[in-house]
């Protein structure tokens, strides 16, 4: 690959980072919000590197120009198709991760908790999805049975119609390294893949709860669409009504 392309891919995915962390929320798509500082240097390391490529690249060229030699090497044809993945961080981002993935991907199995603290008696009850399936299938004290709940989440259609999923995508660093956590929806049409929504609802009972053959599911009393959250890529607890205005 010749000096000239070299400078260009640099400074555009330079380019395209500095955007991404700086100017957008963008990169929660592809890592964690702590990550941030280190895309900022390496995009700003990246940009000066080709800046610098270019200048001493112009330099020796201008001193070179009156010589004898001449470089008549040319670019292979497949090193330009390197441009397409810069130009595409900078102008049109890879969307986020959403339903078709998370009906690909086995779903995240919750840690083992020992002991739960009793719950407040707010009613409806806001849980992540996380917390929710943990009680579900390991809370002996049974404390979810008959209480209202409040998830957040986004579509995933279910296999054979039978309910569907409100379902998180959790990044442990960067969107390599990403889990799936779902819980089943039953009670009504199966809104569209993708949207996100807080549905209030009861757990909905199949297997024994408080061990692993109880499904993480919830009956659906009331489902309301609700913006994306800025970082998608947590399991965070739904907002409340004074935060969502």
């Amino acid at each position: 690959m010749k000096r000239p392309l070299q400078a260009l891919l640099l400074v555009l995915t330079g380019t395209g980072l500095l955007h991404t962390a700086l100017l957008t929320d963008t990169y929660l798509r592809y890592v964690k919000a702590g990550l941030r500082p280190a895309l900022i240097v390496s995009g700003a390391v990246l940009l000066l590197l080709g800046l610098a490529g270019a200048v001493t690249r112009d330099r020796r060229h201008t001193a070179g120009a009156t010589g004898h030699g001449h470089d008549h090497t040319g670019t292979p044809r497949a090193a330009w198709l390197l441009l397409l993945p810069a130009l595409s961080l900078l102008l049109n981002p890879p969307p986020a991760l959403g339903a078709y993935t998370a009906a690909r991907a086995d779903t995240k199995p919750v840690a083992e908790q020992k002991g739960f603290a009793p719950l407040p008696a707010t009613s409806p009850l806001p849980l992540t999805l996380t917390d929710f399936t943990k009680r579900v299938q390991q809370d002996r004290g049974r404390a979810v049975e008959h209480r209202t709940v409040r998830l957040t989440g986004f579509v995933t259609p279910a296999a054979g119609g039978d309910g569907w999923y409100l379902t998180r995508i959790v990044f442990s660093c960067c969107a390599a390294d990403s889990q799936t956590v779902k819980v089943r929806v039953y009670g009504g049409e199966t809104p569209p893949a993708d949207t996100w929504l807080e549905v209030t609802g009861t757990w909905h009972p199949r297997g024994t709860l408080g061990t692993r053959t109880a499904e993480a599911a919830l009956d659906a009393r009331d489902v309301r669409p609700v913006a994306p959250p800025v970082n998608a890529y947590t399991d965070d607890l739904p907002l409340t009504p004074s935060e969502e205005r």
